[in-house]
């Protein structure tokens, strides 16, 4: 008994004891493999960096800054490399009985490295808006001169009454297509320039469709406040109230509104004078105006000499010279009834006809709709839509109702739709499809039935008013039916889905399910759009039984996990769309839908091929990118001989397919993928010298995360990574560059050559712009200079990005024997952007011998060895850098000449120099007056004053834009 007493607490010890013992043996075994994984995560970690960098310079435009996450991030992504850094010394010099402690030091940076890579996928805009006081927004010239400063002034004289409490709130009438969205904006933006009346000016954006929800949704983004945790009205309200009130000196404009709402249940606080708030709503209805106690102010009809005149401004005052046709003008520009947004489509829709009878066929239209059904400002539109003539772009314009209202619809998003729907056809390339789209496009804005609108993208809007006339038109047959951006929780219910329906839109809501109970009866139906429905997570198997004439089906951004079954019986289906379906595991067979065109599974989460793909022989658009497919078995590819775009996983681990396959595809305008191997890549090369060549292509060889294909950006990008083979010989096979490749990616290969010369094949590429090369650890060199000229053109380069090339010695090798390095006249004139970081090796940098006269921007960084930036054999007199804006020059501690000739630098902007002791001048500094384009200079004031200046006023007039 006594032993067993004595046992259990020794057990127990020896447990405790054990297992650290364990943990400790496992972290001291294996501690350079694990310091290699921790360099691989690291590389990886920092190429996401590149990207994130890249998407931001993009990104920050004037007004905007930074996220704080992205910063933070950012920071911690350099705050890691540094630690990397320290380990990987730290193992090469560590004791036997330090390794446990060091090697559990690096599993956990790796664990804290894959973190950040997770967290810096960054799925939304990287940036927002600086804090200001509103937001200058676009506006169109007012027509009529005398009755819009009337009726300007009406309302600007209620918003400069500060004694009148009647007027705190505002309320702007008038019917539809009169001009109170264009008179608004210019008020907006005269009140941005009255910086001491008001602190705030909030323009608020409504709709016909919205409800307290969405308004408060919308103030909510203006105030840039997240109430989307709140569940309900009256929390909302709350914190919306808060917000406001904290304001102060603020305008609240509400432009479109269409029902009355008490302001307590929205959240906004009642304007008084003591608050000095105003709140104006623009409206069609004067009882909206009553409703919410507003002063209203009715926006005047334009007189019919102004009408006349906007209409000439338009359609051109030229037309008043051509005979017998002054009359019929002035008729025509009568019969827009004085309303500028009818005057506007009207005239536009006349533009350039200088026949008079097509003119008097224009006025007897216009008088035969007087008696119409639909009111005033709808006849007159519809003689604009009537006068398109074209059915085609008649369809293009029912088809941007589908879109919620004030919607920015992407042009080329609004063109792919219109391709799947034939509505775009006859067109034997993808290029030439998006040329008749975006003329048909541009068109509809000339003929002022469609605005163009540029944020991110180019994009055109629809004005509500004609919207309402494309949605009346689609009441007939075949009818649309069109709940989109309408927060519905359900899809409509049965009695909507009539028979006759033709096109069903119930994007941008908030669908969730459908039951299984639903199974609408719509044998005609051609187009269902569901996308953007985020939470929808069910559609019954059989929901899609009795639609056998659905011919484009968009489920994108929806969270299903399966794709219906009764989709597999969709034999008439052109275009199945599932693009950010995250959560898609599950496809049936698509082994009968032989009519599909496009197919369309980018970021959803497939990870193998659904079943029967290789039936697909009409597919003309393919898109697995981003997925997580693990293999495209061989053979399915070249089955698929139409197909013009083909985007394939680009992720780290991503499917590869073989050269050989795709050299097959002779109609290919569009491919991004990973191919096999080195010959299969090769392979693929030489056949594009046969076919008509891609107008678009990311060939990338190896493992790279770099961004997808984007039509209409012409990408031409080849991206070499991860070849490991052993010393390089002449069995070795050069990798084949397209003749039009532009940009050029060579990241982590680690093979013992000693230029890209001997790894790739530069014989027809000529057109290089963009050349980036990181942690190749063999490079000695970029090029060789005997190559130079005539085979490889440095003309076109724009853009060069070295990174982490620890053996670099030079860009340029020179030939053995010869005594300086001559380089073919126009080597690197066209070079805008130049960054050397982490090469330790290299001691000269750029070799030229003349000016670079395009150069913007050059960064070296963290360059051990660099002794001089500029090298040069050259006789000029100068070097001259007429556009550079950006010299950075960091931790490059043996650094004593940026150039040995006088330099010019008249455009620079921002200067930073810091570890780089050794460097005494500064030459396009050292002039008899600064730049005035400089900005600020960032240096140590300390070594700022060891500098040597021949010019002896350099100092002095430098200093002010000194900062540390």
């Amino acid at each position: 008994d006594y032993s067993m007493d004595f046992a259990g607490p020794v057990i127990l010890l020896l447990k405790f004891v054990s297992a650290p013992i364990s943990n400790s043996c496992k972290y001291h075994r294996g501690i350079n493999e694990k310091m290699e994984m921790l360099k691989q995560r690291s590389e990886e970690l920092d190429c996401r960096k590149e990207d994130v960098e890249s998407r931001m310079n993009d990104e920050l435009v004037l007004g905007t800054t930074l996220k704080k996450e992205v910063k933070h991030w950012l920071e911690g992504v350099q705050k890691v490399d540094n630690e990397v850094k320290i380990l990987e010394q730290k193992v090469k010099k560590v004791k036997y009985f330090s390794r446990a402690r060091l090697g559990k030091n690096i599993f956990q940076k790796i664990q804290e490295v894959e973190e950040l890579y997770r967290k810096g996928e960054f799925s939304t805009s990287l940036v927002i808006a600086l804090s200001q006081n509103g937001e200058i927004l676009p506006t169109s010239t007012l027509g009529g001169e005398t009755t819009s400063k009337i009726n300007m002034e009406k309302i600007w004289a209620c918003l400069m009454d500060d004694n009148d409490d009647k007027v705190s709130k505002i309320g702007v009438y008038g019917m539809g297509g009169i001009g109170k969205t264009t008179v608004m904006k210019h008020i907006n933006n005269r009140l941005l320039e009255m910086k001491d009346k008001f602190d705030n000016v909030f323009w608020v954006t409504v709709s016909k469709a919205s409800n307290i929800i969405t308004l408060q949704d919308a103030i909510a983004s203006k105030l840039r406040l997240d109430i989307s945790m709140c569940d309900d009205e009256t929390t909302r309200a709350a914190r919306l109230h808060a917000e406001l009130s904290r304001k102060k000196r603020y305008v609240l404009i509400l432009d479109d509104l269409w029902e009355v709402y008490r302001l307590e249940d929205v959240g906004i606080p009642e304007p008084t004078i003591q608050n000095g708030c105003k709140l104006v709503l623009t409206t069609r209805s004067l009882d909206v105006c009553r409703g919410m106690s507003c002063r209203p102010n009715q926006i005047k009809r334009l007189s019919q000499e102004e009408a006349l005149n906007l209409f000439l401004n338009i359609v051109g005052h030229d037309v008043l010279s051509i005979p017998n046709l002054r009359s019929t003008v002035n008729n025509v520009a009568e019969e827009c009834s004085c309303l500028p947004l009818a005057i506007v489509t009207i005239a536009g829709s006349l533009k350039g006809i200088i026949d008079p009878n097509e003119w008097n066929t224009a006025l007897e239209d216009l008088r035969s709709s007087r008696n119409g059904a639909h009111g005033e400002i709808y006849e007159k539109l519809i003689f604009s839509y009537r006068r398109l003539k074209d059915e085609n772009l008649q369809a293009c314009l029912l088809y941007c109702a589908l879109f919620p209202e004030d919607y920015a619809i992407e042009r080329n998003m609004l063109i792919e739709y219109l391709i799947a729907e034939g509505i775009i056809s006859g067109r034997n390339s993808r290029k030439a499809e998006f040329e008749m789209g975006n003329a048909m496009l541009n068109k509809l804005v000339d003929s002022c039935l469609l605005e163009a609108t540029k944020d991110r993208w180019d994009s055109v809007k629809m004005h509500d008013v004609i919207r309402d006339m494309a949605i009346q038109i689609t009441g007939e047959q075949p009818r649309f039916l069109v709940e989109a951006g309408m927060r519905l929780k359900s899809i409509p219910d049965q009695e909507k889905w009539k028979e006759d329906l033709g096109k069903v839109s119930l994007m941008c809501n908030d669908i969730t399910g459908i039951p299984s109970t639903e199974l609408p009866e719509c044998p005609i139906l051609s187009t269902l759009l569901l996308h953007a429905n985020k939470h929808l997570a069910t559609i019954p198997d059989n929901f899609f039984l009795h639609m056998v004439g659905l011919s484009v089906l968009d489920l994108s951004r929806t969270c299903i996990v399966a794709l219906p079954k009764s989709v597999s019986d969709l034999v008439n289906l052109n275009a199945l769309l599932l693009r950010d379906c995250h959560k898609l595991i599950y496809v049936s067979s698509l082994e009968k839908l032989t009519a599909l065109r496009k197919l369309d599974f980018y970021r959803s989460g497939i990870t193998e091929v659904p079943s029967g793909m290789g039936k697909l022989v009409k597919l003309r658009y393919l898109n697995f990118d981003e997925c997580k497919l693990k293999m495209i078995t061989d053979g399915i590819v070249s089955q698929l001989s139409n197909l013009q775009y083909l985007s394939l996983n680009r992720e780290k681990y991503g499917s590869q397919v073989r050269g050989e396959e795709i050299a097959c595809l002779k109609k290919l305008e569009t491919f991004c993928g990973v191919l096999y191997d080195i010959n299969g890549f090769n392979t693929y090369v030489r056949s594009l010298k046969e076919a008509r060549g891609l107008t678009c292509y990311i060939l990338k060889l190896g493992f790279f995360d770099y961004g997808g294909c984007v039509d209409g950006e012409n990408v031409k990008a080849v991206c070499v990574t991860g070849i490991r083979e052993g010393v390089a010989d002449e069995e070795f096979p050069l990798v084949l560059l397209p003749k039009d490749v532009q940009d050029l990616t060579v990241d982590r290969c680690h093979i013992k050559v000693s230029s890209l010369c001997k790894l790739m094949s530069f014989e027809n590429a000529t057109s290089l712009r963009s050349c980036r090369t990181a942690n190749c650890g063999e490079i000695e060199h970029l090029f060789c200079s005997s190559l130079i000229g005539n085979v490889v053109s440095l003309k076109s380069l724009e853009t060069l990005k070295l990174k982490g090339l620890r053996n670099l010695r030079g860009l340029i090798k020179m030939e053995s024997g010869a005594s300086s390095l001559v380089l073919p006249p126009g080597t690197f004139s066209s070079l805008r952007y130049l960054d050397i970081y982490d090469c330790h090796s290299i001691e000269k940098g750029l070799p030229i011998d003349a000016s670079l006269p395009n150069l913007e921007a050059l960064y070296i960084e963290c360059c051990r060895q660099l002794v001089e930036v500029i090298s040069t054999t050259s006789d000029a007199i100068e070097f001259n850098f007429p556009k550079l804006e950006t010299f950075y020059l960091l931790a490059v501690p043996e650094l004593q000449s940026i150039c040995k000739k006088p330099m010019a630098a008249d455009s620079v902007k921002i200067i930073k120099m810091f570890g780089c002791p050794k460097l005494r001048r500064v030459p396009f500094l050292d002039r008899p007056c600064p730049p005035s384009s400089l900005q600020r200079i960032m240096v140590d004031r300390y070594w700022w004053r060891s500098l040597i200046w021949d010019n002896p006023d350099a100092n002095d007039y430098l200093l002010p834009f000194c900062e540390d």
